[in-house]
């Protein structure tokens, strides 16, 4: 088990290499506007990885291609329903209203 951090707020919550981010989300109790059920159409589940990017899975095309059509997107943006979590700790910063 290792640690995602959560900012803005200054959530831990631990997770297994292999979890889902948006699920380890949902289950530590974060809301996301994600309506799509994990498919990368939606793009409510976008937010910053500002550490630990090395350890999660690589961009799919999907992603890509939904990050494209976002306002505010930079190097560091994913979508959550997207990341497999790795063995190394990761933190990620909520965007605007999902910010809490």
């Amino acid at each position: 088990m290792t640690t995602l951090t959560v900012l803005p707020a200054g959530t831990t919550v631990e997770f297994a290499a292999g979890a889902n981010l948006l699920q380890t989300l949902i289950n530590a109790g974060l809301q996301l506007a994600g309506q799509c059920g994990g498919n990368a159409s939606c793009g409510g589940c976008h937010l910053f990885v500002t550490e630990g990017r090395k350890t999660i899975s690589r961009l799919t095309p999907a992603e890509n291609a939904k990050l494209d059509t976002l306002v505010g997107v930079g190097s560091k943006s994913r979508l959550a329903c997207q990341v497999t979590l790795g063995s190394e700790p990761v933190t990620v910063e909520l965007l605007g209203a999902l910010s809490g």
